[in-house]
């Protein structure tokens, strides 16, 4: 239940808004359309209500306190949510938006091209997507949703899981036509593309092949699938994928598969939504799409 001495008037909350980003009354007063002493007004009655002074009053100059900096920080952000709930209504009454955060080589390479089909199906939802690498709270954030990598640990967050990750290792033509690679033991000397956020990964696939990681089997480190899939292809070592990402460049011809594809890793890809969200109809439409669709592309699906 929500306490209304906790909930001040949405006038005064754009009243104080207006005043911290114009930084004066008479600033705030030309932008809402009201006089500098209904401005005034409005914020003696939020300080009131809040029993806290949040500015310094010297010769008609309003300073802010630190009070008010830290809730102009959190308030701004509650009035931006407001505002997109309120556009999407206008604009999708019937439908909905779903705010989804995502990974950026899974949302370009899987969900991108899949996506029209899902918004052809489903007239009137449409979908925001932005790309998020690490853990954030689905209170400090506007998303609906997040797709990422891991365990179903997402803070306060309900999951579903995706598929779990398996590792297909992949060199282009120009590459294996200089480091042919027969066996295990031929990338001793190779270079070994590797990610920043999977440092355990070609080790499980070393392991997969039924063979250690040979002393002084490196590479180059990076931050995103996206890069080492350009890298591989230009030749500079061995890109270790997941293998919904190994299939389309092996299936387009852009690079070539190395011994045993599809060796399980540790992790997983999940859909994680804040409970509080369950009954979003945009996401929950969406949730039984990417479900069903996992399923089809048979994605998750092992491999021998």
């Amino acid at each position: 239940m929500r306490q209304r001495r906790f909930l001040p008037n949405l006038s005064l909350l754009l009243a104080f808004d207006a005043v911290m980003r114009a930084g004066s009354v008479t600033g705030a007063a030309q932008e809402l359309g009201l006089t500098q002493s209904t401005i005034s007004r409005l914020i003696q009655s939020l300080e009131a209500q809040l029993t806290r002074q949040l500015f310094i009053r010297h010769k008609k100059r309003l300073t802010p306190t630190e009070a008010a900096r830290r809730y102009f920080r959190d308030i701004s952000g509650a009035l931006d949510i407001i505002q997109r709930a309120s556009m999407s209504v206008i604009a999708n009454p019937d439908g909905g938006t779903l705010d989804l955060a995502v990974l950026p080589t899974f949302a370009t390479r899987w969900l991108a091209p899949r996506l029209p089909g899902f918004l052809s199906q489903n007239p009137g939802i449409s979908v925001n997507l932005a790309t998020r690498f690490t853990t954030f709270s689905f209170d400090a954030e506007p998303f609906d949703a997040v797709i990422y990598y891991g365990s179903d640990d997402w803070p306060g967050a309900l999951h579903l899981k995706l598929f779990d990750e398996r590792w297909t290792a992949c060199a282009s033509d120009a590459f294996l036509s200089h480091h042919p690679i027969a066996g295990p033991e031929d990338l001793a000397g190779a270079e070994l593309l590797q990610l920043e956020s999977r440092p355990g990964a070609w080790a499980d696939w070393f392991q997969g092949q039924g063979f250690a990681r040979p002393e002084g089997a490196e590479g180059m480190m990076m931050d995103q699938f996206s890069m080492m899939i350009q890298a591989a292809i230009s030749g500079l070592g061995v890109a270790l994928l997941p293998d919904y990402l190994a299939q389309i460049e092996i299936h387009e011809g852009r690079l070539r598969p190395i011994l045993r594809p599809a060796v399980p890793g540790h992790g997983a890809y999940w859909l994680a939504w804040p409970e509080r969200k369950a009954g979003l109809r945009p996401l929950a439409v969406f949730r039984d799409w990417i479900g069903a669709r996992m399923a089809q592309d048979d994605v998750h699906a092992p491999r021998e």
